[in-house]
């Protein structure tokens, strides 16, 4: 399964700051988005401002009793690294003691307007000569629709070498938990490798070992690189590596896109439910 989208709501109160730029301490979230709050006389303006090398998407939503909000009351935009933007403006803003608005924020990695090459081919993310039979490949319905339409699950014992499919920077590792579970909020366990590539979109390997990461985020891997171990954490019924890459949408989700692979025999188009694919770099 995928990771859960980064969401959180903050509700910001009444500042007494003079008329002119004055400014609320930011909303910063995990080091790699802030919400600031800079106020002019009769308006606030929200700036979005990215944190990390790395593009963000974002989606924020504003809602208030005591001003007018210009414009749409959600907006979803990409940040490039170390950018930064006006989301929303609140004008005629009411003296009251009541919280003026409150926000909505989710976020994740990668750029929305992301132009995959779909001629690109991938190797299949496990070692070179060797083949793993799918569990779950493009279209499968027990949980891979929607969102995870074009995602893939490989059998995978345990401690087997996981490979990158595609060169690019790794932008987020997570590898210290060590439980599997199918229960709702299982997929919070999950320890996983997201590989930002050159395109905006990002490769993502899901379900990995307790400390099972060869990679830290900021590293360059290449295609065929050995980057972690399988494992069975997270939303999960058996021990397998999900595989998939993803174009960023609203509210910290993602989108799998189809993405063809190269295998020792020929070129996979369409990765199915059964299919065993020798890894060829």
């Amino acid at each position: 399964m995928h990771i859960y989208p980064i969401v959180g709501v903050l509700c910001l109160l009444v500042i007494t700051a003079a008329d002119t730029a004055a400014g609320a301490s930011p909303d910063c979230r995990d080091g790699w988005i802030c919400i600031d709050e800079v106020r002019y006389d009769g308006y606030i303006e929200l700036i979005a401002r990215n944190l990390q090398t790395y593009p963000i998407t974002y989606t924020l939503q504003a809602r208030s009793h005591s001003a007018e909000i210009e414009g749409p009351d959600t907006v979803t935009a990409t940040l490039s690294p170390y950018t930064q933007a006006t989301a929303i403006v609140l004008r005629n803003l009411r003296q009251t003691n009541q919280k003026p608005y409150s926000i909505k924020l989710g976020w994740t990695v990668g750029d929305m307007n992301a132009n995959h090459d779909d001629d690109h081919l991938y190797a299949f993310p496990y070692e070179e000569g060797h083949s793993y039979r799918i569990l779950q490949g493009y279209g499968s319905r027990f949980s891979h629709t929607g969102r995870e339409e074009f995602a893939i699950d490989f059998d995978m014992p345990v401690g087997t070498p996981v490979h990158a499919a595609r060169a690019g920077i790794v932008a987020r590792v997570t590898e210290s938990n060590d439980k599997g579970c199918w229960d709702d909020g299982c997929g919070a366990y999950a320890n996983f490798i997201v590989v930002l590539h050159s395109d905006g979109t990002t490769g993502e390997y899901y379900h990995l070992v307790k400390d099972g990461a060869l990679v830290e985020v900021g590293d360059s891997v290449a295609r065929g690189q050995k980057i972690g171990y399988s494992g069975n954490t997270g939303h999960t019924a058996l021990p397998h590596l999900h595989f998939a890459v993803y174009r960023a949408t609203d509210w910290g989700q993602t989108q799998s896109i189809p993405v063809r692979f190269q295998s020792a025999d020929g070129t996979i188009n369409t990765p199915r439910r059964g299919g065993r694919h020798q890894a060829a770099y």
